[in-house]
């Protein structure tokens, strides 16, 4: 729910509950216009205020609804298949502290909250490739979940998932939200080796910071920024790092960052060594960069929508992710 409104339906109850205690002690405070309310008249309308505070704000739910038929399909915890091998990595029982299922008030030292879910099945002693998932401008954990509906197909496919509360873009807020993949593999069974990140306007231009900037870019194994706000001009200035599988995901209908997709697949493709030949145009619409270094995937995804608009490529972020070799 919008934070504003959260708090309009707080300030109701609590409202309610102040025009409850005057009905029933001082009824006599309470006139409208020339017109004196009787007792039962106020209590009647303070206890009207009340439920539709509490039920605004969710405290109680309307008869027939429960907590489950709230939740967005997109956003239920799906059980995984565990493939065991011998080259999975593995966490030693009872020496990890996080639960199965949502974890939805984690915050961080910084004062930034965020919430992780897992697979509904979820074995704490394998170790998971965590998809951290950065939210748009303005926009809080839940929001931004609903947003993108990703944790259904993502737990489904093994992944622990993280979403962050929006923070003001700065090179400090991005070194702070780098922070989070690191809390959730002290807490939960995460392949260090298997971190990925993806996020939409701001979300997207923080998961493809951390992957060039120093100090940072050692963490993501592969990153899927969409709507991202870093031009091919803003890139020049940093140097490239090692081979990442990369898939852009932009608009051409984006009139906030116009053009900014192409500009920045071109640098990426340039710092994963692709070939120069034009990449090669994909069943799905996207286009495929060949001979890229170290077999770094580097994709280019452009829609139609607007800069508001999340392209809607769950399933193929989740299989470009899942096919992505940690290069480090």
């Amino acid at each position: 729910m919008n934070e504003s409104l959260l708090m309009i339906f707080r300030v109701l109850t609590v409202l309610s509950v102040a025009l409850l205690v005057v009905g029933i002690v001082k009824p006599e405070w309470i006139r409208f216009g020339q017109k004196q309310p009787g007792r039962p008249t106020i209590i009647a309308i303070a206890v009207s205020l009340l439920v539709i505070g509490l039920s605004g704000s969710g405290v109680i739910q309307p008869v027939g609804k429960n907590n489950a038929e709230a939740v967005k399909p997109g956003n239920i915890l799906s059980e995984t298949v565990y493939a065991g091998s011998i080259d999975t990595r593995q966490c030693d029982s009872g020496r990890k502290s996080g639960h199965a299922g949502a974890s939805n008030d984690e915050q961080a030292p910084t004062g930034i909250r965020y919430m992780v879910k897992t697979p509904a099945n979820y074995n704490a002693t394998i170790a998971h490739p965590l998809l951290m998932v950065y939210a748009p401008a303005r926009t809080n954990r839940h929001e931004s979940e609903n947003f993108v509906s990703l944790t259904q197909e993502a737990t489904a496919a093994g992944f622990i998932v993280a979403y962050a509360d929006h923070r003001a873009m700065s090179p400090d807020t991005i070194e702070k939200l780098a922070e989070i993949p690191g809390l959730i593999e002290k807490k939960w069974c995460v392949d260090h080796k298997r971190i990925f990140l993806t996020g939409h306007s701001d979300g997207g231009t923080t998961a493809m910071a951390i992957a060039f900037i120093n100090g940072t870019k050692h963490i993501p194994a592969a990153i899927a920024p969409s709507a991202m706000g870093i031009r091919g001009e803003d890139l020049k200035a940093y140097h490239c790092p090692n081979p990442l599988p990369v898939m852009l995901l932009h608009s051409s209908q984006d009139s906030l960052f116009p053009g900014y997709g192409n500009e920045a697949i071109q640098w990426w493709a340039a710092c994963n060594g692709c070939n120069a030949s034009p990449p090669v145009k994909d069943a799905d619409g996207c286009v495929t960069y060949r001979g890229c270094k170290n077999n770094a995937t580097t994709r280019y995804c452009e829609g139609t929508g607007s800069h508001t608009t999340w392209p809607g490529s769950n399933k193929a972020i989740i299989e470009f992710f899942r096919g992505s070799q940690d290069l480090r």
